[in-house]
């Protein structure tokens, strides 16, 4: 019972602390409102859920022990994450080349976790530590990614009201657009550090 309560606190401790996830569901919930955060949300959710599978499975430890694949994957993930945080930033700016007025869709959350490295470093200490059932490992891996999930939904959704919230507030064109561009350099600045941590 301590292991089980003990990887919960864990679980909500690695979600909240601001990853590309969390701060990009409210850099759209602040830039596009809340059917738009939603449905990128939902992206989030299923995506975390695959490389959680991944992760408890091997296949991504075996993935990335190869060298060229693994900086293939850095170079494209920084790249997308550069491409999310300027669609946030220029949220409703006339930008053409980014389709700044175009909010992120259910594909793009699905796409931004599969290369996040946040999602990966977090699945693979929940997955790889804390024995609740080390007698049946399905069952255990079953029970943490029920738990995991139970927890991720409503913090990314808590994150996505924050964002929507900000938006409602009626501020000023300029106001706004200085919140947005700031969510995209926090989550920018995330992940430069995610990079920074993984050489």
């Amino acid at each position: 019972m301590a292991d089980l309560i003990a990887f919960a606190v864990a679980c909500v401790l690695l979600i909240i602390t601001p990853g590309p996830g969390v701060l990009s569901v409210a850099g759209v919930g602040s830039g596009f409102g809340f059917a738009s955060g939603s449905r990128y949300l939902w992206g989030l959710c299923l995506g975390n859920a695959i490389v959680a599978m991944a992760v408890a499975s091997g296949i991504a430890g075996a993935v990335f022990a190869i060298d060229y694949v693994r900086e293939f994957l850095l170079i494209f993930s920084v790249s997308y994450m550069l491409y999310l945080a300027a669609k946030i930033a220029f949220a409703g700016s006339k930008v053409g080349f980014i389709e700044a007025d175009k909010a992120p869709l259910f594909r793009d959350g699905l796409a931004l976790q599969a290369i996040n490295p946040k999602a990966y470093v977090a699945n693979s200490l929940l997955f790889s530590g804390f024995s609740i059932l080390p007698q049946n490992i399905i069952a255990e891996t079953a029970v943490k990614l029920a738990i995991w999930i139970t927890i991720w939904i409503p913090v990314h959704f808590a994150w996505l009201y924050a964002g929507v919230t900000i938006r409602r507030m009626n501020l000023s064109p300029s106001t706004q657009r200085a919140i947005n561009m700031l969510m995209a350099i926090t989550m920018i600045a995330v992940v430069v550090l995610a990079v920074l941590s993984s050489q």
